[in-house]
This record gives structure tokens, C-alpha cells and sequence, in this order.
């Protein structure tokens, strides 16, 4: 058999064949997460990086399939596929019995497409519809423009940390189904997704990938118009701890957690004892600072520091920077 994923469908599909003891050949894209690599190939998988993005790895993988005889196992358009994805539906309704509105990551529409079309059929049975709704990342987001057209387009995906959901077309059978049944498809900035992802560490105890992190990125940022029991599907835990540093870097500085200012100063000295002092008076905590005399835009005289500080949020982070613009500083944010 052969299949074409960013890691989670291929760590099933190489358990699946390593408990049926069939050869599996998982094609993956070229910088895929090194734990969904590692455990795929841990499986007993033999894999094929091939492609920068996930269509060019599922084109591979198709062509393998029609090269070899090899069994395609999609990941995520064919109606077993979206029936398995469906079973969750189920699961969601054993915990939360009372749930109003369910919010999925979309990638290629699998996960999503089972969720919503058990729902719609069960609407009868629980005397109620439950409210379905998508999230993709803004960088990949391609059933937002799909949806507008009536039909599945390709679009050009940019970088993303969401990799589990970076695909450049709907699935055909999912696009039906979520045109059918699906309430509602936001959209979220990696930014958003890494404070979200801030967020579940702190305050969940869990260790969420980017992909599965959307629709609680979508919640705190105020994008998604929910009451009433709201379940959100976190589809997977598979982030590499170099790259989960990154991006909780990332996160606590777009939440306003952790701040980087330049700051412009006459290169005489003294000047970083009194910019530390007035930061240690704002209740900051300074991380780093480096020290630049070619800065551009610096005077002949002047010099830049660049320092990184932690601060308890928004609210904060602007005081800090008041304190300096009330003491002649010109910090400027981002460094």
C-alpha cells in the first residue's frame, strides 16, 4: 500500500500495515515534522520525502500507485476514509452529550466531512442540528475560495507552521459534503496559532501541534460566534520540541508576553544602566540585548540596542514602552 501525508495519516496507515504485515511505502513532504517522520518509519513504514508542499507529495505518491499496483490509502478523500473521521461524532456525544457547536481543523476536508455528515444524520435522533464549524490556516486556506466559486479550486499555499492542514485543494468528496453540511469556515494567522498553542500549554496542560491548535486560535481571537457547549477537536500532538520552541517564542510574542524593542541611544556611556533602570522600574525582566553602532538610520554618534524582555501582556508591554518614550527613548517594536 501507499500513502501521501504531513505525518498523522501516515503514522495510521504504517501501523495498519505493520499489524497486517503489508509493506507500506508513506510518501512525505520534504521538512516534514521530524516525530510524525520518525514514528512512521518507527512503524516499520519505509518513506519517501518527495515535495515542498503536500501536493506535490500526494501527486508523487498517486504516481507511485499507478507505476506499481500499489494500493492508494487517501488521506482524505474516499468515503471509508471520511466514515472513519465520522466515528468521532460519536465519541463527542459520549463526553459532551449537550453539545451545540463542534469546531474542526480543515485541511483537505476529511476530518471535518465525517464530523459534519454523522451530525447531520443524528440531527433526527437528538432533536437538535449541532453547529459545525471549520478552520483553516490563512496561509493554506482553500475551501474559503472553493466555497465562493461552488467548487473545489487549487490555490497557492505559503508557509505555514500548520502543516497538518496545508493543502492546496478540497478533497472533491469532502468539498460536497462541508458545502452541504458545514455552518461555517474561518480562517487563523500563524501568529494567532501560536499564541493558541501558548494558551493550551499554560492553561490545559497539553502539547498541541499548530494544525490541531486552529480552532482555539480562532476562539480567543473573537473569529468564531459560539454559545452553549462548544467541543474543539485538537488533532494532534505531533511537534517537534525544537520547532514547539519556536513557536512558543512566537506565541508569548504575539500575545504581548514577550516584547523586542530597538532602541536608538547617544554612544556615550551609561545609557543601557539608565534604559535597564527604567525597565526594571516597569516590572519587565530583560532576556537579551545586543549592540549595534550600524543600525540604519543611526547617527554617527549613535548606537542601538536591541532588547528582549518578558512581560505580563498587552497592557503591560505598552507601559513599558510609555516609560521610555516618557524618559526621550524611541523604542521601536520588533527590533
Amino acid at each position: 500500500m501507499v500513502a501521501a501525508s504531513a505525518g498523522n495519516h501516515a503514522q495510521g496507515v504504517a501501523l495498519a500495515a505493520r499489524e497486517l504485515g503489508i509493506h507500506a511505502t508513506i510518501y512525505m513532504p520534504i521538512g516534514a515534522a521530524l516525530p510524525k517522520l520518525e514514528a512512521t518509519s518507527g512503524y516499520g513504514a519505509e518513506v519517501v520525502l518527495h515535495g515542498t508542499v503536500f501536493d506535490e507529495t500526494l501527486l508523487a505518491a498517486l504516481e507511485f500507485a499507478e507505476r506499481t499496483g500499489a494500493v492508494m490509502i487517501p488521506p482524505y478523500d474516499h468515503p471509508d476514509v471520511v466514515a472513519g473521521q465520522g466515528t468521532l461524532a460519536f465519541e463527542i456525544l459520549d463526553q459532551v452529550p449537550d453539545v451545540e457547536n463542534v469546531v474542526v481543523p480543515v485541511g483537505g476536508g476529511g476530518l471535518i466531512s465525517g464530523v459534519a455528515s454523522a451530525f447531520a444524520q443524528l440531527a433526527p435522533e437528538l432533536g437538535r442540528e449541532v453547529r459545525i464549524i471549520g478552520v483553516q490556516a490563512a496561509n493554506a486556506a482553500s475551501y474559503p475560495p472553493s466555497l465562493a466559486a461552488g467548487e473545489p479550486v487549487s490555490i497557492t499555499t505559503a508557509p505555514t507552521i500548520s502543516d497538518g492542514i496545508a493543502v492546496g485543494r478540497p478533497g472533491s468528496l469532502n468539498f460536497e459534503i462541508i458545502r452541504r453540511t458545514v455552518d461555517e469556515i474561518v480562517t487563523v494567522t500563524d501568529d494567532e496559532t501560536a499564541a493558541a498553542l501558548v494558551v493550551l500549554l499554560e492553561r490545559t496542560k497539553l502539547v498541541v501541534e499548530p494544525a490541531g491548535a486552529v480552532g482555539v486560535a480562532a476562539a480567543i481571537t473573537g473569529k468564531l460566534a459560539v454559545t452553549g457547549p462548544t467541543v474543539f477537536l485538537l488533532s494532534g500532538g505531533n511537534i517537534d520540541p525544537m520547532v514547539m520552541e519556536r513557536i512558543v517564542s512566537r506565541g508569548l510574542a504575539a500575545s504581548g508576553r514577550y516584547l523586542i524593542v530597538g532602541i536608538p541611544l547617544p554612544d556615550r556611556p551609561g545609557q543601557l544602566a539608565t534604559i535597564a533602570d527604567l525597565i526594571a522600574d516597569a516590572n519587565a525582566n530583560v532576556v537579551e540585548v545586543l549592540h549595534t553602532r550600524h543600525g540604519n538610520g543611526l547617527q554617527i554618534t549613535e548606537v542601538e540596542i536591541e532588547i528582549h524582555m518578558e512581560t505580563r501582556g498587552p497592557t503591560h508591554a505598552e507601559h513599558v514602552l510609555d516609560q521610555l518614550r516618557a524618559a526621550g527613548y524611541r523604542p521601536r517594536v520588533g527590533g
